[in-house]
């Protein structure tokens, strides 16, 4: 099984935080990247940010300044640490693993919520 699993969604004002985790799994020294998309109700799933083996990392415009990526190796795990937080960022996040010898894996998603 090497589908990454999330954690840490949930219900906050607008201007809160929270910070998801993703713990990957499989033969983690072959991910190429892992990767955080958001999907909000009735539209499509759009990068948020991402982070390399290497540790580069990108950020849709929409997020820059206000969530970080980051990831712990020894835990296997990603997380997007997310402040200032908009009702506009409210959605559904999945997580994504590509593996640098097979296909990428999406988690099942976490439900974020922000609220006016």
């Amino acid at each position: 099984q090497v589908q990454p699993v999330e954690s840490g969604g949930g219900s906050v004002p607008a201007g809160g935080s929270l910070r998801l985790s993703c713990a990957a799994s499989g033969d983690i020294f072959s991910i190429n990247f892992m990767g955080w998309y958001r999907q909000g109700s009735g539209q499509e799933r759009d990068l948020v940010a991402q982070i390399t083996a290497g540790g580069d990392t990108y950020y849709d415009d929409s997020v820059k300044g206000r969530f970080t990526i980051s990831k712990d190796p020894a835990k296997n795990t990603v997380y997007l640490q997310m402040t200032s937080l908009q009702p506009e960022d409210t959605g559904v996040y999945y997580c994504i693993a590509d593996y640098r010898y097979g296909p990428s894996y999406w988690g099942k998603g976490t439900l974020v919520m922000v609220s006016h």
